[in-house]
């Protein structure tokens, strides 16, 4: 690190420190006020110290590895596409990624343990996260930059994926874990998962599993959509199956720790081997009587390549630390660091077509202050190096070395009824490749309030300037690029993307005086040097020309959520729940491409210490603001019912089952890139079974 990074992270923890001396001598005289920790459901996402969910200023959601368990078998994007705010890049159903806002690719960091994936899949919608969500006891999800001890890559926000294979606590009885199984008939699909922790300490094992297969799914009509068939005067496809949408996934891994009271330390590996299919169009070797005799010829050639499919290999190792601290204005250490070697291979047919290699170092220290009066805060570092190689004929981007290295701080004052939260961070970013080389220095920086008049109410308003430096992908791609039917050029004299977003936030809970809960989140974004891709009206290599340029743009929108006890009698419950979500994106250029729709969401559940069950009705509006080359997407609405039963002589064992999409509605995804030649699965029955101990 440079001197003058050293005296940036001095003076951006000279806050923190401040206050956190200020709250240690007030704490000597009194009692801190009931704050956040007084809250079961905290978040760790955003920042190194937990603070509960409903005192955030910015909208988070919590998945529970028992809610996971009985979620469809998807991949990370598909699963978290139902929440209000997020979408899913739903380019196969072996490759999703979340998009949040309307934001998606290098402005969404999926982290495992806080931790990067070093993957490829931000490099393009068809290249899959290395970490399934079946793996995680808790997803966190955050929507906008507010997390900004994470730098600039989360200016758009962040999926964690948090799992216990290091454990930083013994097991409960010496044993404890979880498994679970299920099937559906859409597929003819099945998935099966297991962790087990093992020790009562010092030393703790954990083991856990996966595996999922599936073979191309039913669809409620032909995949390709009504308006593409159009618009090259083609038939409608008249087809009931999603051809080459079949996976297979299996991953596996360990960890060992040793827990005491000076907190834990402990490594893990992992293994993630995944096949999957990516369905595609085909009209383009279907003209052959068009061409020569020659070009026929080698049409016929390529077309008996075979459908793509993509072969996805992952070995990840990490090791994780938390050591408390008995004096100073800190009382936790948190150390972390791992490599993963990743690989992921095109292909066509039976021949191997282009390879992606990604190998990566990551590191992250931080000093945390939590539970000492009225301030907690963060003072850290983290730094990453990735080697990135593409190798064949559709190598878009060239081979790069990445190396990053951020120094943060970041502190919070609760005083009970109000207080305030801000942070600042510095990025230095370097990107190589033969014959270029380029440095990146960027400065993040986010203020926020709030205002608690009640226990069960929260008002908050956060500001936040992120910065963040353009991708090896923005600055050196110059080729095709089959995982969106393009040829992508780069750009390499970027400079670096700034975005100034603004959120207001307002909780209402629901208490023994209220069955009435609420939460409201409006934001806007304005974002100086934002990177687009666009089409320019070319062709190259048979294909459309796509090019990153640089513009302005502005997003607005916001995310609207409520629910009512329609009728309670001990601890039985009828509830009646809804969200809504809206966003807008412009740029200089026009529509900022693939936006999504506003959704409505309602569902009424019943609840009883035995039974759960809903009925659920989703609702996407049409979008018809588009950019070039987009096609308009149509309106529909889902139908989901589903009950879970508690076994009563089996203690921990769950029964489940859910028809999904009951009408066989069909429904497709603007926020995905091929969009109009894949669709939704049709009626799906799906039944399973967890047992937790």
């Amino acid at each position: 690190m440079t001197g003058s990074s050293f005296k940036i992270a001095l003076s951006a923890g000279i806050s923190l420190l401040a206050l956190s001396g200020m709250a240690q001598a007030q704490s000597q005289a009194q009692e801190a006020p009931a704050a956040d920790d007084q809250v079961k459901e905290v978040v760790v996402t955003g920042s190194a110290y937990a603070v509960s969910k409903d005192a955030l200023m910015s909208n988070v959601d919590v998945l529970k590895q028992a809610q996971i368990d009985e979620m469809p078998a998807r991949g990370l994007g598909d699963m978290l596409s139902d929440l209000p705010g997020v979408r899913s890049s739903g380019f196969a159903p072996g490759a999703s990624r979340p998009i949040i806002r309307g934001l998606d690719g290098f402005r969404v960091l999926v982290l495992n343990n806080g931790m990067g994936q070093v993957d490829a899949s931000a490099v393009s919608p068809d290249h899959a996260s290395a970490t399934d969500p079946l793996e995680a006891q808790r997803i966190e999800v955050l929507r906008g930059p507010s997390a900004l001890t994470y730098g600039g890559n989360a200016i758009g926000g962040i999926v964690n994926i948090i799992d216990d294979r290091i454990a930083g606590a013994p097991a409960k009885d010496g044993l404890d874990g979880r498994v679970t199984a299920q099937a559906s008939s859409v597929d003819e699909g099945y998935q099966g998962a297991f962790n087990l922790k093992a020790g009562n300490g010092p030393w703790v094992l954990t083991l856990d599993g996966l595996k999922r297969k599936t073979e191309d799914y039913k669809t409620p009509v032909g995949p390709e959509s009504r308006r593409l068939t159009d618009s090259e005067g083609e038939e409608p496809d008249t087809g009931d199956t999603q051809v080459n949408s079949a996976t297979d996934l299996e991953s596996y891994g360990a960890g060992l720790s040793y827990v005491g009271d000076f907190g834990f330390i402990g490594f893990s590996a992992k293994q993630t081997n995944s096949l999957y299919g990516v369905p595609g169009h085909s009209h383009e070797h279907e003209h052959e009587h068009e061409h020569e005799e020659g070009e026929a010829e080698e049409d016929h050639e390529h077309e008996e390549e075979g459908p793509v499919r993509i072969d996805l290999k992952q070995t990840r190792y990490d090791f994780r630390s938390h050591l408390n601290i008995d004096s100073g204005p800190f009382n936790s250490l948190q150390f972390a660091a791992g490599y993963t070697d990743y690989e992921h291979t095109e292909l066509e047919g039976d021949e191997i077509g282009t390879r992606f290699l990604s190998d990566g170092k990551e590191f992250r220290a931080n000093l945390v202050r939590q539970g000492m009066g009225e301030v907690s805060g963060v003072l850290g570092i983290n730094g990453l190096t990735r080697d990135f190689e593409a190798i064949g004929a559709e190598a878009f981007v060239p081979s790069s070395t990445t190396k990053e290295l951020g120094v943060f701080s970041q502190a919070r004052l609760d005083k009970g009824t109000w207080g305030v939260e801000g942070g600042l961070r510095l990025d230095q970013k370097k990107i190589s490749s033969e014959g270029y080389n380029r440095d990146f220095t960027n400065t993040s920086a986010s203020l926020g309030a709030f205002y608690k008049p009640s226990d069960h109410s929260f008002f908050g308003a956060s500001l936040t300037r992120s910065e963040r430096a353009p991708s090896d992908v923005e600055l050196l791609a110059d080729g095709p690029h089959a995982g969106t039917g393009s040829y992508e050029i780069g750009n390499a004299d970027f400079g670096s993307e700034v975005g100034y977003s603004l959120e207001l936030t307002g909780h209402w809970l629901m208490d023994e005086h209220s069955d009435f809960t609420f939460d409201a989140h409006v934001y806007t974004s304005k974002f100086d040097g934002f990177i687009d891709l666009r089409p320019t009206g070319a062709e190259q290599d048979e294909l459309p020309v796509y090019q990153y340029v640089q513009t302005d743009a502005d997003f607005y929108g916001f995310e609207l959520e409520g629910g009512i006890n329609l009728w309670a009698r001990g601890d039985k419950t009828i509830r009646f729940d809804a969200t809504y979500d809206y966003v807008h994106g412009d740029s200089d250029l026009g529509s900022v491409a693939r936006i999504p729709p506003y959704s409505v969401t309602g569902k009424v559940s019943y609840t009883d210490p035995r039974w759960t069950t809903h009925i659920e009705a989703r609702y996407a509006g049409e979008q018809d603001r588009l950019t070039e080359q987009e096609l308009p997407t149509d309106s529909y609405t889902l139908v989901n019912l589903f009950a879970a039963y508690k076994v009563a002589r089996f203690d921990g064992v769950s029964v489940f089952a859910e028809v999904r999409n009951v009408f066989d509605e069909e429904a497709r995804e603007h926020a995905s890139v091929n969009k109009d030649v894949l669709v939704q699965p049709g009626r799906n029955l799906r039944a399973g079974i967890s047992y937790r101990f």
